[in-house]
């Protein structure tokens, strides 16, 4: 009897373990860096404040070659047979909505930003409105 006890008991506690992992598969995630040093500025702290916007636009330039992929333009020159001029160029454009900051913290001199998208929370925003061009030549803030 109390063999039969333990042996339920022991099916019982097993079956709340999970054989694997469980992994969302909507969830992507992304690093930015930016350094701190290289930063326009005239103090520390107004670097550093530059560094985090950068590494933040850094993570949102990751998560948007992860959804939308990357664009690469290629070109090499021959002159009487021999490789010339090689020239190589990627691009990435997309717009990516309800992307949340994780973490942000500085690493020595750099700043890193890591930051996760729910690919279905992003569907369900882009039917809330429509997304206008920014022009290339706009000036930045930071």
């Amino acid at each position: 009897m109390r063999f039969w006890w333990m042996a339920v008991l022991l099916i019982t506690l097993s079956g709340c373990q999970p054989l694997t992992e469980f992994r969302n598969v909507n969830l992507i995630t992304a690093v930015g860096y930016a350094s701190i040093s290289e930063q326009r500025g005239q103090t520390i702290e107004e670097k550093r404040i530059r560094a985090m916007r950068a590494s933040k636009l850094d993570a949102y330039r990751e998560l948007t070659e992860q959804v939308y992929g990357m664009r690469i333009s290629a070109r090499a020159g021959l002159t009487d047979q021999q490789l010339g001029s090689e020239e190589t160029d990627g691009a990435v454009d997309g717009v990516i909505r309800g992307a949340e900051v994780v973490r942000s913290y500085p690493v020595g001199d750099s700043y890193v930003t890591e930051m996760q998208l729910d690919l279905g929370k992003m569907e369900r925003m882009k039917q809330q409105g429509e997304v206008y061009h920014v022009p290339a030549n706009q000036s930045v803030m930071f």
